[in-house]
This record gives C-alpha cells, sequence and structure tokens, in this order.
C-alpha cells in the first residue's frame, strides 16, 4: 500500500501544476524579500491557533461559554509582534555569532534566554495591555503576577529547541520551526494570561 502512495504521489508532482505552484510559493515567501512577512504571518496564525485550542479545552472543561474571537485576535497581535521580534533577533544573532560550532550555538542559546526571552514576554504583556486598554500600573502588575510562569516554562523547553534551531537550520526556517514547537507553548501562555 505504502509503495502505491508513493508511486502516486510521485505521479500526481511529475504532472500537476499545483506541486510547482507550492514550491513556487515557497521559494517566495522564504527568500530575502518576503521572510518578514511569512515570519509575521506564521507567528500570528499560530498564536491565533493556540489560543483556539485553549480556549476550546476551557469550553469542554466547563470554564469558558463559548469561543471568544476578541480574545483570539488579541492573541494573534500578540504573536505577530512576537514574530517581528523574533525575526530580527535571529539575524541579529547570525550576525555577531556567524557558525554553527557547538560552543557558538550554546552561546546563541544562552543569549536567547537571558536577552530575547524577557524582551518577547514584556511585549507579549504590553501588548495585550494596549489592547485591552489596561493602566500601566494594570500591566505591570500582570506581568509581576504571571510573566515567571512563562519564563520558567522557557527554560524547561527552549534550551533543547532552540539547540536543533540553531545547529541545524538555515535563518530563514527558523521562526517557522519555532512556531511549530511553540503551538503547545502558546497555548500554555493563553492559559497563563487568561487565568486569575
Amino acid at each position: 500500500m505504502l509503495v502505491y502512495l508513493r508511486t502516486a504521489w510521485r505521479t500526481f508532482a511529475k504532472t500537476n501544476a499545483a506541486v510547482r505552484v507550492i514550491k513556487k510559493f515557497h521559494h517566495n515567501a522564504f527568500s530575502d524579500r518576503f521572510l518578514l512577512l511569512t515570519n509575521v504571518t506564521i507567528s500570528l496564525g499560530l498564536s491565533s491557533a493556540g489560543d483556539v485550542l485553549e480556549q476550546q479545552y476551557e469550553i469542554y472543561c466547563g470554564e469558558l461559554e463559548k469561543w471568544d474571537r476578541t480574545r483570539t485576535s488579541h492573541m494573534a497581535v500578540s504573536g505577530m509582534t512576537v514574530g517581528v521580534i523574533c525575526h530580527y533577533w535571529y539575524q541579529i544573532l547570525d550576525s555577531r555569532l556567524p557558525g554553527r560550532s557547538l560552543q557558538m550555538v550554546m552561546k546563541k542559546i544562552v543569549l536567547d534566554q537571558l536577552i530575547c526571552s524577557p524582551v518577547y514576554i514584556s511585549a507579549f504583556f504590553i501588548t495585550l495591555g494596549i489592547l485591552e486598554k489596561k493602566s500601566k500600573e494594570e500591566v505591570w502588575e500582570e506581568m509581576k503576577q504571571k510573566a515567571w510562569k512563562l519564563y520558567a516554562a522557557e527554560w524547561m523547553i527552549w534550551p533543547v529547541a532552540q539547540f536543533v534551531n540553531f545547529y541545524w537550520l538555515p535563518l530563514k526556517y527558523r521562526i517557522f520551526y519555532d512556531n511549530i514547537i511553540s503551538l503547545g507553548y502558546d497555548v500554555y501562555t493563553s492559559q497563563v494570561k487568561h487565568t486569575d
């Protein structure tokens, strides 16, 4: 059966224009010209998906009556903000610390955890505070209560994930990879943000 599916796919791939369109889209989307837009779109989409998954779980558990579109749109905008930050952060890291030696990868991981993680966790809360029309004091209080939970989770997930990211992946695929890994983290982020 598997051999039949492989043969069918190869035949389809050789003859179908859709595959050529997908390859062209991939080539353009991950080109230098469109990479920022691609990274922001991926971050926006997967942050939204993480919130939708969390809300569905809350509905299932009886903690939420119905899906809150505003909440998801706010999480999407925060994902967009983080996407921009990470896009430029990875470029800075690769320009300042070129190469993929074990020593360079470890330096990148440490800097990512000590510099970028606090920056984008702060950007997350500030973005949502602005969208929710909270005062500076309210945003600061929420950050004091909840940011440490996200930062602790960062140390559990991202050092290993970033080793794979920095050691094996080219720069243009890093945000895409981050967001695939981050989908589970985005569910947790939404839970921490929206739980008292």
